[in-house]
């Protein structure tokens, strides 16, 4: 299973970056508006409109792929948990307790001065 778990890591990735590289390379809807007097539908290579629906077709299997291997490493993590459980291994997990607060500094200074002697904290000169 753990080659299984490699490779969609690096599907995840590679979708990974190549989504962000396809939503840098996209045009937002202001930019419609110079295409509009000419200035730049005939450097397109799908033509004026072609790339947006294309871009768009491409951008959202991506997302639609992006999506279902993370659901499948979120799977594969809960496999690994479990696993882990069941051979006793300790799982890390946080506790909900709220831990005694620690005894004050005047506290603390008080107990070695009582357990020394003397009321003034100083051992005795003998």
């Amino acid at each position: 299973m753990d080659w299984m778990e490699t490779l969609v890591v690096v599907v995840h990735v590679v979708i990974a970056v190549a989504l962000v590289g396809l939503v840098l390379i996209q045009q937002g809807k202001g930019a419609d508006a110079g295409a509009a007097f000419g200035g730049g539908a005939s450097q397109t290579v799908f033509g004026s409109q072609g790339s947006g629906s294309f871009m768009t077709r491409f951008t959202t299997i991506l997302a639609i792929v992006f999506f279902v291997t993370s659901f499948s490493l979120a799977v594969f993590a809960k496999q690994r948990a479990e696993v882990a459980g069941e051979a006793g291994i300790p799982v890390v997990q946080e506790s909900s307790e709220v831990s005694a607060p620690a005894e004050s500094a005047a506290d603390q200074a008080a107990q070695p001065a009582e357990a020394e002697g003397g009321e003034s904290g100083l051992p005795e000169l003998e």
